[in-house]
């Protein structure tokens, strides 16, 4: 399998290298090739990634409205604007978790956001194809998922102080909130890359990538609204109508990543980038190019 994109299937299960711990993952890149062979084969991912992301979106919806929302008891409680972040960012945090780790998550990768998928297509990592179909199947996602939201909490998240939880830049305006998106995507990917990408730390992959999540939403949300994510802040808009400085949230988070990917072959090597996966330490199909299981030592 060394870089070779058209490697051959292993059979899950099948353990490589002198690692024992290590799955090798079962891998069909040829499927990349055409759209109707990586929809056949790998529309389970795909569906994945949408109901994953959506379920982030339906999360953020009910806690932001729980805690920002005029007439709930918690917003009347905590006054302060950074106490009720930090409650916000756990719950976050933990949802980000429980979508890695879940069974879904190890399997499609628990990629939830278009610049991850982008910047692992750009490494390589992923076909054309599984590309389109991952970005597409997100934005869906996270706008069926506000809709979710939109229809179990009615009025109380068209309120203007949750407005669904659409992400717009802070008081330091426009410029503010491209460097912090830039800043927060850059860390976020050169974690994954370097924890994900390493065989005895794969499995800890999603509580850096939540914790990142959560300290994000505590600290940086006030400067940018802490979206990383342009199907997150796309799902919002379409139902809040604000489409403030949309651009932001489209290309810092994806320049962000992509530099750090670029940081990270040039310090690591490109043979150092193993899979797309998260969370990889798992008996799940990969559909990735994948070296995983080559690279267990």
């Amino acid at each position: 399998m060394k870089g070779d994109v058209t490697a051959t299937r292993v059979e899950v299960g099948t353990r490589v290298g002198d690692r024992p711990d290590v799955t090798a993952p079962v891998t069909t890149p040829r499927s990349g090739r055409n759209s109707l062979a990586a929809a056949r084969q790998h529309w389970p991912e795909y569906l994945m990634e949408a109901i994953g992301l959506g379920l982030f979106m339906l999360s953020a919806c009910l806690f932001v409205t729980l805690l920002e929302h005029p007439n709930s008891p918690l917003r009347q409680t905590v006054m302060d604007p950074f106490l009720r972040r930090i409650p916000m960012g756990l719950a976050m945090g933990l949802t980000a978790v429980g979508l890695i780790y879940s069974p879904w998550g190890q399997r499609s990768g628990a990629h939830l956001n278009p610049s991850v998928t982008l910047t692992f297509w750009r490494l390589g990592k992923v076909a054309h194809w599984d590309a389109f179909f991952y970005v597409t199947a997100q934005f869906v996602g996270a706008i069926v998922g506000v809709g979710v939201g939109a229809a179990i909490l009615d009025a109380w998240l068209a309120d203007p102080a949750v407005s669904y939880a659409a992400t717009v830049p802070g008081a330091g305006g426009v410029g503010v909130a491209f460097v912090a998106e830039f800043f927060i995507s850059f860390l976020l990917m050169t974690v994954v890359l370097t924890v994900s990408n390493r065989p005895g730390l794969n499995r800890f992959t999603g509580l850096c990538a939540g914790a990142l999540v959560a300290s994000y939403i505590v600290f940086e949300a006030p400067l940018s609204g802490m979206s990383m994510n342009a199907a997150r802040t796309v799902g919002s808009a379409v139902y809040a109508q604000v489409w403030t400085a949309l651009w932001v949230y489209f290309i810092a988070p994806l320049l962000g990543m992509l530099a750090a990917a670029q940081l990270y072959v040039a310090t690591q090597g490109m043979q150092r980038v193993l899979c797309a996966k998260l969370h990889h330490d798992n008996p799940q199909r990969c559909i990735f190019r994948c070296s995983y299981g080559a690279r267990a030592h």
